[in-house]
């Protein structure tokens, strides 16, 4: 299937995706990502793969697009959230004792 990302048309399969990413060690996910067999890339890091270009100039807007279009399922990945910060008074066992 031809797909074009940064105005470069490239013909591409599903299966092609596949072969080129198998050795691939996926990067920490976050943003848009796709799923490809049993691990999950940013959309940047498959579009730099697949197209040998440099991740600035695409957007992963049109790599999502592209790989949508070949069958591959894309979602967003949220960035870990920091644990809330506890009171650190509140587990010492002294915290209850009045001072004075």
């Amino acid at each position: 299937m031809r797909i074009v990302i940064a105005r470069f048309p490239f013909d591409l399969t599903m299966n092609e995706v596949e072969r080129l990413m198998e050795s691939v060690q996926p990067e920490p996910a976050t943003g848009q990502c796709v799923t490809i067999g049993r691990h999950v890339y940013p959309v940047k890091q498959v579009g730099q793969v697949i197209t040998r270009q440099d991740r600035r100039d695409f957007t992963a807007h049109e790599v999502t697009r592209a790989l949508a279009r070949l069958g591959f399922t894309c979602h967003e990945v949220q960035p870990p959230r920091p644990e809330a910060f506890n009171d650190p008074s509140s587990s010492l066992p002294w915290a209850d004792t009045p001072l004075g």
